[in-house]
Formats: C-alpha cells, sequence, structure tokens
C-alpha cells in the first residue's frame, strides 16, 4: 500500500471511530497524521516536517525524541509498572518526586498531591481549598473567583472557572460558586473597565470589588494562571500578582496559582510567579512536569494548607483520591525530565530564547495592519490579529486562515479564536516551543508567520 493510500485508510477509521477533543468534522478536514517527532520538529505520515510551534500543546518542554525519557518509563515499567497511592501504600518515585518538587518550587511549598492532568490538577486545587476552609470552620467559603479569558480545563468545576465562554455554550449549566472578574489585559483594559490608572494595580482592585460584593465569608479562593496560555498569552503588569497578593491576605482569600503551562521553566523561571516574588497557595501543575512522555500533573500544597490535611480529625479527613495518583512510572518519567530541565539550565534558555522570539516577532509583524498586538514572557508569545488598529476591532476567523498557511510552510500551532462583544480579543496566535528550539528555528517561525500573515490578507 502507498503511503498515501496508507494515511487515507487512516483517516477513514479515525473520521469513523474516534471523537477529538473540540471535536467538529469541519475543522478535520484535512488532518495531519503525526508519526515521529525529534527535538522541535514534528513529521507527518507523507514525510513532511513542521516545526512545533506549541510543544505539542504547551507540554513538550525539553523536546521530542527524548530516549532518557523513554528509558525511565520502560525501567519503571518492568520494575514495578503500578501501585495504588491509596493511604497505606506508597512507592519510591512518587516519594522522590514530590520531595524533589517542594524543594524546587516556592518557599512555601511543603507537600504534593499527584494527579493525571491539568483539569484534575485543578479539580483538586478547588476541593483542597474548600477542604481548607471547612477544616477552620468556616464552612461557607466555597466561591471561586476566575478571570475572563482563563483557561483552567473543561471538566465542570474547571470549565466553570475557564473564562471562556465557547467552553461553556452546549455543556451549561455550570457548577455553582464559580465567579469570573476581568483580566489584568494591558492591551484591552479600557474595554474591561480601565480608568486610566495602572492597569495591574487596578485589575487588582476588581478583584478585590468581586470579594467584598460576594461577601468575603463566602470566597474560598481565586485561581488565576501566572500568565494567561490558552486564552491568548495575555502577560499581567508587574503590579499585578504583588497587589492580587495583598487582597488574598487581607480577605481570607487562598491563592491558586494556575501553573499548568507556565510552570517548569517555560517563561523563563521555573515557576512563573517567581517573576513577581510572589508566593501562592496553593499551586496546579501538569503538562511541562513530565514534557508530556506520560499523562502527570498535580498540586504543591503550602504549609498551611498542607498542615490543614495533617490536623483533621478522622472523621473529617481529606476524601479526595484517584486511581493514578502518584503512578510509578509517570512519577519515574517526570525525574528524568527534571534532570533534563535542570542539567541543560532550560529555564536560562527559555528566558533568552524567548526575547529573540518575541524580538523577532515584534520586528517582523508590528507593521502589518492586522497586527494589533504582539506580547510573551519566556519561550511563550501570542500574536493578536485585528480587523482595525485604530479602533482594536478583533479580527475573527483570520488566524485560522494564518495557521493554515503556516502550515503549509512547515510549521504547526494553534490560535485562541477571537471574539466580539463584552468581552473582546481579536485571534491569537499562540507559540510555546519547545525549550530546545534552535535559534534558527525561532527565526524560522518568524519568517513563516510574516509570509503566511501577508498570504492571509493578500
Amino acid at each position: 500500500m502507498s503511503p498515501q493510500l496508507a494515511t487515507d485508510t487512516l483517516l477513514a477509521e479515525d473520521r469513523a471511530h474516534l471523537v477529538h477533543p473540540l471535536q467538529h468534522p469541519a475543522d478535520h478536514q484535512h488532518p495531519l497524521v503525526f508519526v515521529k517527532g525529534s527535538g522541535a520538529v514534528l513529521t507527518d505520515s507523507d514525510g513532511g516536517e513542521y516545526i512545533d510551534g506549541l510543544a505539542g500543546l504547551w507540554n513538550v518542554n525539553v523536546g521530542h525524541g527524548r530516549r532518557a525519557l523513554a528509558e525511565a518509563a520502560a525501567a519503571q515499567m518492568e520494575t514495578l509498572a503500578f501501585t495504588t497511592g491509596y493511604v497505606g501504600a506508597t512507592n519510591i518515585p512518587a516519594i522522590t518526586l514530590a520531595a524533589r518538587l517542594v524543594a524546587r518550587a516556592y518557599p512555601n511549598m511543603r507537600a504534593a498531591y499527584f494527579t493525571t492532568g491539568g483539569a484534575e490538577s485543578n479539580e483538586s486545587a478547588f476541593k483542597t481549598a474548600r477542604f481548607f476552609w471547612k477544616i477552620h470552620g468556616q464552612p461557607d467559603k466555597v466561591k471561586i473567583l476566575s478571570r475572563v479569558h482563563g483557561y483552567h480545563g473543561v471538566t465542570m468545576a474547571a470549565a466553570s472557572a475557564t473564562g471562556i465562554a465557547a467552553y461553556h455554550r452546549m455543556f451549561a449549566p455550570l457548577v455553582p460558586n464559580f465567579i469570573q472578574v476581568p483580566p489584568p489585559y494591558p492591551y484591552r483594559w479600557d474595554e474591561y473597565g480601565g480608568a486610566g490608572g495602572d492597569v495591574g494595580i487596578e485589575a487588582a482592585n476588581a478583584v478585590e470589588q468581586a470579594i467584598v460584593r460576594e461577601g468575603p465569608e463566602t470566597v474560598a479562593a481565586i485561581i488565576a494562571e501566572p500568565v494567561m496560555g490558552a486564552g491568548g498569552v495575555i502577560v499581567p503588569p508587574a503590579t499585578y500578582f504583588p497587589r492580587l497578593r495583598d487582597i488574598c491576605d487581607q480577605y481570607g482569600v487562598l491563592l491558586i496559582a494556575d501553573e499548568i503551562i507556565t510552570g517548569f521553566c517555560r517563561t523563563g523561571k521555573w515557576f512563573a510567579l517567581e517573576h513577581w516574588g510572589v508566593q501562592p497557595d496553593l499551586v496546579s501543575f501538569a503538562k511541562g512536569v513530565t514534557s508530556g512522555y506520560l499523562p502527570l500533573g498535580g498540586i504543591l500544597l503550602s504549609d498551611r494548607v498542607h498542615q490543614a490535611i495533617l490536623d483533621a480529625p478522622a472523621d473529617l479527613k481529606y476524601m479526595h483520591a484517584a486511581t493514578y495518583s502518584g503512578h510509578p512510572a509517570c512519577c519515574a518519567v517526570a525525574l528524568a525530565n527534571l534532570d533534563i530541565l535542570e542539567g541543560e539550565q532550560l529555564a536560562d534558555a527559555a528566558a533568552s530564547k524567548g526575547r529573540r522570539l518575541l524580538d523577532g516577532l515584534r520586528d517582523a509583524l508590528l507593521e502589518h495592519p492586522n497586527v494589533g498586538e504582539v506580547r510573551g514572557l519566556g519561550l511563550m508569545c501570542g500574536v493578536e490579529l485585528v480587523e482595525d488598529k485604530a479602533t482594536r476591532a478583533p479580527a475573527v476567523g483570520l488566524g485560522a486562515r494564518v495557521v493554515a498557511e503556516a502550515r503549509t510552510r512547515g510549521l504547526f500551532t494553534r490560535i485562541r479564536g477571537g471574539a466580539r462583544g463584552q468581552y473582546p480579543i481579536g485571534d491569537t496566535i499562540c507559540l510555546a516551543p519547545p525549550l530546545i528550539t534552535s535559534d534558527d528555528q525561532l527565526d524560522r517561525i518568524v519568517a513563516i508567520l510574516h509570509d503566511a500573515l501577508r498570504a492571509a490578507t493578500a
């Protein structure tokens, strides 16, 4: 059978039997069948090669084809593939990984609970926040604040925290007690109620207003990505998180840092709130902890949150659980992945490579009439498209044409779709290539997007 016939047969079976995330047939007319990855490059079943512009799905931080990670998985699977992590049993990779993550993360972190992915991690964070307040005699503190454009997953509670309406429409009603607040979005802050002052302070104060309006005695936590990823790579002003931390302390609200995308060196720091000297109460993580080689996520608990679990009476114990929590093989791969991140100093690499990519994108694209803003932090960039620079009217539909043109030129990435109305944002091309992407490949990404944008708007 010819390679093309083999691909056609696979795709026929795909369309007949496989439901994809964000499924719609119109979006799956000409999918790529990826068969190989090496470094920052993906190869499809027809031999086409593409720079992986989004590191898989924001997660393949150390790049594709790392033999050390495959060997770590194989060695652990041959020794002990799985055992329960329920209380009363444990395993060496889970113990070692928990201790290592605590040592690497924020100074106030003390313990880890493991999950299999990001949405499950955020669900765990929400439950843990409610548990914390109940143990402290405040059972009415159950509400979770989140930000418009934030993405926290699409299980029911995580979707209710996600601030992107497209994920809600066909699955409503949402879970009660999830409250949306304005995002720290400098490019469009005046469209979100800005008063013309410091955007970071004003956006944080909008959180305070929501806490006061809802009643501090009812608010358990706010969840916030340090940099909004899938929502459009929205980078907050430097004043935002320090002010937000003060507000949380003032009103007795836990700060959950959703570092599912930003963790593990992506922004040029091991964890992104380090940029602003802020320590959260809980950290949700996934993706980069194993660079996507096996599914793993979790939450890191600060000392005071962990102590609440340790101090709970037997009849009020932490009844949260999952079959695969602390999966030995996944934890073994994470340990090998941390070795690579540390040994190759990939946090520093992300910082320097990110500056190169961001500067290149700004130099090449900002002059285009449909580019409203180019923004980023570390190796994480977004290009927001508009219909008109002066009005900042969001471009909706242009982004899909740009990434299609980019794909024909050897770049595979995704967009955050634009929205008009109450919470505007233009189609945003998202870029987060592997942290080992070469300078030549970064420059190639810039050149491809330059040409793709012009082709899409010709």
